[in-house]
């Protein structure tokens, strides 16, 4: 779908000099009107608020004519893979922050990390920030994020006599057995292929998914950190009735939630509008807060999931696609999406910003101690087999931990080690 705005064939202004390095773009005829083309993603940040953005930058850049064409999520790697190779894309590109390491290897991204300072960059969003660098190199800006929380029913707590949220992981699952004591309720629904939870339990412990040492990845579901971090999983998801063999989606959790007495769900606040389109009666009782991690009022490590912006290396116009960037992630409309669409601004300091939204505020809170998926740019083969469900599922029906891990492990370096010649 190509964006609605005014569309002007004209000659762009090319500046042969590099990203920043102080170029010119006075002195154009009058009739001559530089195109910035941007790719942004449908269903992200949305249209109206793009909309938004491209208007304030023409408003600053009289002389330039911003295209924004959205593309969909299906099939986007291929897409952008082609434009980095060619080097026939747009000048801005929305990537998911998991992606960014897979274009990074195709080539063809520029390299931002002499713009980190200018950016803020030490206010970055840790989830957003860690997996837009590669090599030690920021290619990715953070653009926006969302991660998990804790939707629970206030009746159902109230009830049970628990008056506050857990402030760490053990006072958690005290109370969730308690919710789970009541005859007909469960604790906590938590299917057991929710690999997303799991891996924030395996950070906790200080283990990860995979590893890279030398340019080799490797998987890490073998090692005693995500033994203890699956162990945790299993105690927590045997407080309810969540089936061991599929995931959150097989049925859709949120389904399961609106419909039964079930205490709690793992999942984006986003859920709780499903959840009361479902069954209306539950509007005013769900509550919200975030993972709790292993010390009192610490976050547990949470995944989060987002997006990215990349300059291309082939950009004709540089300068512009980084000063497009720099005011789409500025403070000014980063609280705007924040409050307009409930994600997690790209920075820890605009927190406040959606302090009246009770869920983006639980997962602003949990934000701080997110994390990505491995940086490995095979990573989606990964997400693709799933090794992590497989090996879930059969610790949670009694096969040893680490043994089970080792298997895993092997599947997940190989899948990660694969190349079409060998």
């Amino acid at each position: 779908m190509t964006y609605p705005s005014r569309i002007i064939r004209a000659t762009a202004l090319t500046c042969a000099t590099a990203l920043l390095t102080g170029c010119s773009l006075l002195g154009s005829d009058e009739d001559e009107t530089t195109v910035l083309e941007v790719w942004m993603m449908n269903h992200s940040a949305g249209e109206d608020f793009v909309q938004q953005v491209v208007d304030d930058f023409e408003a600053r850049h009289r002389d330039v004519e911003v295209r924004v064409t959205f593309q969909e999520w299906v099939g986007i790697g291929d897409k952008v893979n082609e434009a980095l190779t060619t080097g026939e894309g747009p000048d801005v590109i929305e990537v998911g922050n998991t992606q960014v390491a897979q274009y990074v290897n195709t080539g063809g991204v520029k390299d931002l990390t002499n713009q980190v300072v200018d950016l803020d960059g030490d206010y970055w969003v840790p989830g957003l920030a860690e997996p837009g660098k590669v090599y030690g190199h920021q290619f990715g800006i953070p653009f926006y994020a969302a991660n998990r929380v804790v939707i629970y029913r206030k009746d159902l707590f109230q009830e049970a006599g628990i008056e506050e949220p857990p402030e760490d992981r053990e006072e958690w699952l005290e109370i969730t057995r308690r919710l789970d004591e009541v005859p007909g309720r469960q604790g906590i629904y938590l299917p057991g292929q929710n690999w997303y939870v799991l891996a924030g339990f395996i950070w906790d412990e200080g283990g990860d998914l995979a590893v890279e040492s030398g340019g080799r990845w490797t998987g890490a579901l073998h090692t005693p950190e995500a033994a203890a971090g699956m162990a945790f999983y299993a105690e927590l998801q045997a407080l309810g009735d969540g089936p061991v063999d599929t995931d959150e989606a097989n049925p859709p959790h949120e389904e399961v939630f609106a419909s039964g007495e079930v205490a709690q769900i793992i999942s984006t606040p986003g859920s709780a509008q499903a959840i009361t389109d479902l069954n209306p009666e539950l509007e005013d009782k769900l509550g919200f807060f975030p993972v709790p991690g292993k010390e009192a009022g610490e976050p547990g490590a949470v995944f989060t999931g987002g997006s990215n912006l990349i300059i291309t290396e082939e950009s004709a116009e540089p300068l512009l696609a980084y000063e497009f960037v720099k005011l789409i992630t500025g403070d000014t409309w980063q609280t705007e999406l924040a409050r307009s669409r409930s994600f997690v601004p790209n920075r820890t300091t605009l927190a406040d910003a959606v302090r009246d939204d009770p869920g983006t505020a639980a997962m602003v809170a949990g934000a701080v101690n997110g994390r990505a998926t491995p940086q490995s740019p095979r990573w989606g083969q990964v997400e693709s087999d799933n090794p992590i469900k497989t090996y879930q599922t059969a610790v949670l029906t009694g096969a040893d931990p680490l043994a089970a891990g080792e298997e895993a492990s092997e599947v997940i370096t190989r899948l990660l080690a694969y190349t079409p010649s060998g």
